[in-house]
């Protein structure tokens, strides 16, 4: 991405951060006291000259009762017919629609696991090379990681080496699971700062 393509992204999350606020009827001062989030740290992202991790963003929706991807500018506009690839197959019924479009570095997806009946079989692993990071959105997953098995709800997070073997699935919660996984390359990890 350019540097004006770069300025342009952070001036539009600027406005949808300060809007989002404004909607609510907030101050900086009020949401920092919600969130933890430095009062300097929420005005810079407000005016652009500074970059929102992941992390703070989801924060924010939380606190604005928005969904990261209102938040973010990435949900798709109605009608727009968003590039949402459908996996089926082998127990593995899923919406997949990616939020990065480079090659090579980190991959961003948005997975959605539909609801199911009854209580599901243990997830299908799989093992590759690379690094993986996902964050529940909604619902409870149902992760195998190894021998173990965990059951990450809405807010919590997991990351992991993909060459133990994992597998996702819905932990039987009533309704959709959607989470977000950033995936790297082998050796690669995401670096918190804030």
């Amino acid at each position: 991405m350019t540097d004006d393509g770069v300025a342009r992204t952070l001036a539009a999350m600027a406005s949808r951060l300060r809007a989002a606020r404004e909607h609510r009827g907030d101050t900086l001062s009020d949401v920092s006291r919600a969130t933890g989030i430095s009062l300097s740290t929420l005005s810079r992202m407000e005016t652009g000259r500074r970059r929102p991790t992941l992390e703070v963003l989801l924060r924010l929706a939380n606190a604005y009762g928005l969904s990261l991807d209102e938040l973010a500018g990435t949900a798709p506009a109605p009608g727009a017919g968003a590039r949402v690839r459908t996996s089926r197959g082998r127990g593995d019924d899923k919406a997949v629609l990616p939020l990065t479009r480079y090659v090579g570095g980190l991959h961003v997806h948005k997975h959605v696991l539909p609801p199911v009946d009854g209580p599901p079989p243990r997830p299908r692993q799989t093992v590759h090379d690379g690094h993986e990071w996902l964050c529940v959105l909604y619902g409870r997953l149902w992760l195998a990681l190894g021998e173990q098995d965990l059951v990450l709800s809405a807010g919590e997070v997991a990351e992991f080496d993909t060459r133990t073997a994992h597998g996702m699935a819905n932990a039987g919660s009533g309704g959709p699971v959607e989470y977000l996984i950033v995936f790297g390359p082998q050796g690669e990890r995401l670096r918190p700062r804030t």
